[in-house]
């Protein structure tokens, strides 16, 4: 994009002293060109099980957000009224929380985790393993990337300010992606063979270190006590679970990558740059959308921003108005960054819902999770109760959309309930997640 001409350039340049008309070049640049990016007609794939889950930091206008009313004709509040043209394909759900959560700016950290980061005596953080996780256990044997992990700041980030929502079956937290031009090249840009045989052997050298840590850990395991052994033996199966890693990513080295072009992409984005915010957005969830298109992966988490940080559509500090201590203009201020985070949500879901795939669209298989680990309430608090949630696509997968599922903020059931269901329903075989009581009622 070009910079502002500056006015003192233009008079140095012609030589003159005379008063130049202002013109519309000497303006800053405001706003970006909206997307050109054009949703397929059909995926390249066959139908599967997808989920992402996508997370805003520091709340909502809660008061702005819930409906006033339940069931199936329920009302749209003055925020979800952004979705009304999608109205049949999400469900909301409000009054949820996570209850072994401290809220503040932790949120993102346990969202999909549900863990309590004070539980171990004597350690600052303790987390678990994420949901999203469990899905790529099952999924990742089929692509070429078991899940891949977005975020607005690269990296893992410090504890109780994750740069990621993704946490490994130790509770490590799984590093993500901020470029658009990076996650691009890594989706869609031709391996050479140079870099080939770079990869193999990086692998190979990896597999060399794992098998000599395992042979030393067998060694030592016999001079061990029962707790000590115990711990060896979690390590140990952190150890064999990379070296399954390792074997399915060299497997994937001679495997060309699909050929997309780069075309609409707005692969420059900075996700730091106030402006740039609308624009990194949609690129992001381009490039998701393009990642399900081409079953590279089913298996997305995407932080928008990171908790204390963010911005709205035009350059607004999200976190400072979170901390709104009910400042009628900071709410509304809140709101509308509210709506701007649901209308990139609703394009999404629109690319989705306009590519045909099997009997039906990609949105009829792709489970979409947005929401909040965190409630900034009618002051500004940081609460994990009632958090902003909704639920959507997976109609085909079982769930039941349309809705909204109200719960008693003060007596329900943990949040844990949706994340049980979502993983059921992308064919986790399991009955249980964190402090789950059962699938969601209403949702299936």
């Amino acid at each position: 994009m070009p910079r502002p001409l500056s006015r003192r350039h233009v008079l140095r340049a012609a030589g003159a002293a005379v008063a130049l008309p202002f013109l519309d070049a000497m303006l800053p640049r405001l706003q970006g060109a909206p997307s050109t990016f054009k949703p397929w007609e059909k995926s390249a794939v066959a139908a599967a099980p997808r989920m992402i889950t996508c997370y805003v930091p520091n709340g909502v206008n809660i008061l702005e957000w819930v409906p006033k009313d339940a069931g199936e004709k329920y009302t749209l509040s003055p925020t979800l009224a952004a979705l009304k043209d999608q109205r049949g394909d999400f469900t909301v759900v409000s009054g949820l929380g996570h209850p072994a959560s401290q809220g503040g700016h932790s949120g993102a950290d346990t969202w999909l985790t549900a863990a309590n980061l004070k539980v171990k005596p004597g350690a600052d953080y303790t987390n678990t393993v994420s949901v999203d996780q469990l899905a790529a256990q099952l999924h990742g044997k089929k692509t070429r990337f078991p899940s891949l992990q977005l975020g607005d700041m690269s990296g893992t980030g410090g504890a109780g300010h994750s740069h990621t929502l993704s946490f490994d079956v130790n509770g490590t937290p799984l590093p993500a992606e901020n470029s658009p031009r990076r996650l691009f090249e890594r989706l869609f840009v031709p391996d050479t063979a140079g870099d080939r045989a770079a990869m193999l052997k990086r692998y190979a050298e990896r597999r060399s270190i794992l098998d000599d840590l395992a042979a030393e850990s067998a060694q030592l395991n016999g001079k061990l006590g029962a707790a000590d052994r115990k711990k060896l033996d979690e390590y140990l199966s952190s150890v064999r679970e990379t070296e399954k890693q390792v074997e399915r990513m060299q497997g994937w080295v001679d495997v060309p990558k699909p050929k997309v072009a780069d075309t609409g992409l707005q692969l420059a984005s900075q996700p730091g740059n106030g402006h740039d915010r609308p624009m990194w957005l949609d690129v992001m969830l381009e490039l998701s959308y393009l990642a399900f298109a081409t079953d590279l992966t089913r298996v997305i988490t995407f932080e928008w921003s990171r908790e204390a940080g963010g911005y709205g559509g035009g350059g607004e500090n999200h976190h400072e108005l979170s901390h709104h201590g009910g400042d009628a203009g900071m709410l509304a201020k809140l709101a509308a960054i509210d709506k701007f985070h649901l209308s990139r949500l609703g394009r999404f879901m629109g690319m989705l819902k306009a590519t045909a795939e099997g009997d039906g669209n990609m949105l009829d298989r792709t489970v979409i999770v947005f929401g909040s680990g965190m409630n900034s309430g009618a002051g500004g608090e940081h609460s994990p109760k009632n958090l902003p949630l909704l639920v959507a696509g997976g109609h085909k997968l079982g769930l039941k959309l349309g809705r909204h599922l109200a719960h008693d903020p003060a007596k329900h059931p943990p949040l844990s309930n949706v994340l049980l269901t979502v993983a059921q329903k992308m064919g986790v075989e399991t009955g249980k997640f964190a402090d789950s009581t059962g699938t969601l009622t209403g949702l299936v």
